[in-house]
């Protein structure tokens, strides 16, 4: 089983530090209840906002569109469900079968 980011639905919205490929990130989560949507926003620690209101699409890595080589770990963070069963993300499945995964090595998600 691939690492992942545990996403505390109860504490909605909260924000976490988060060591990611060795940089410090901060993550905020946000849920709008009519859409059935979450977004995230990524900032470096105490400092520049990287990317907001990110939403999170089942199998599409975030914050690829704003990575910047030489500035940024590279590393892709993707919604995904390892058992196949579930193709978008929900409140009822997020952190239940879909999770956040860390997709850096040899056994990508993302081709």
């Amino acid at each position: 089983m691939r690492e992942y980011i545990e996403i505390k639905k109860s504490l909605i919205p909260y924000d976490f530090d988060i060591s990611i490929a060795g940089k410090m990130f901060n993550i905020k989560v946000n849920y709008n209840k009519t859409a059935d949507m979450f977004t995230v926003r990524l900032s470096k620690v105490g400092g520049e906002v990287i990317c907001a209101g990110e939403p999170l699409v089942y199998g599409m890595p975030l914050w690829r569109d704003v990575w910047r080589q030489g500035e940024y770990p590279q590393f892709d963070v993707v919604p995904y469900d390892e058992s196949n069963e579930k193709t978008k993300v929900t409140w009822d499945n997020l952190n239940e079968t879909v999770f956040l995964v860390f997709d850096i090595g040899e056994e990508r998600i993302v081709k």
